[in-house]
């Protein structure tokens, strides 16, 4: 992995992880650095999924900034938030 593709990651992390924020309903605590890391997640979930479900591994491209990359791993990081929300829910 190069440093390009390493920013290519975090950038694909920022990207996703803001989007599946603003996209799932409800407060999700964290700053940037917690979007990045859920973003990250998220690629590699959604990578996971496209090549479970469709066939692609569009989602899991190391350095790849495309739409279907992008709607990949937004899908995973809103698996992700889920799933989270899931494991730290407080009982009332």
């Amino acid at each position: 992995m190069t440093v390009v593709d390493a920013i290519a990651w975090i950038v694909l992390g920022l990207i996703a992880g803001a989007i599946a924020k603003a996209i799932y309903p409800g407060h999700q605590g964290g700053g940037i650095l917690a979007t990045i890391v859920l973003g990250i997640l998220g690629a590699l979930v959604g990578g996971w999924l496209g090549r479970v479900l469709f066939g692609t591994s569009a989602g899991a491209s190391v350095g790849a900034l495309t739409i279907p990359s992008i709607l990949f791993a937004v899908l995973g990081a809103i698996v992700v938030l889920f799933i989270w929300g899931l494991l730290t829910r407080q009982s009332a």
